[in-house]
């Protein structure tokens, strides 16, 4: 995440903005911050030949949730 502009952003507004920011992702996490995913695979499969070339096609509204706790 180095150069991730949003965590120099967030240090230097201060932890009051921060928090309030914070809170409202939290509050609109399923309206303004929602995402659907096309799939949602794991780790190990997400290394099978197949899902890398499913993942690197550059699709309009195709997204993968990589989720660690998935087998």
């Amino acid at each position: 995440m180095s150069g991730w502009l949003l965590f120099r952003f967030l240090r230097k507004a201060g932890r009051d903005v921060a928090d309030r920011l914070r809170r409202r992702v939290v509050d609109e996490l399923t309206t303004t911050f929602a995402s659907r995913y096309t799939r949602a695979v794991g780790f190990a499969e997400a290394l099978q030949p197949d899902v890398l070339l499913a993942c690197q096609q550059k699709a309009t509204g195709e997204k993968f949730l990589i989720d660690p706790t998935r087998d």
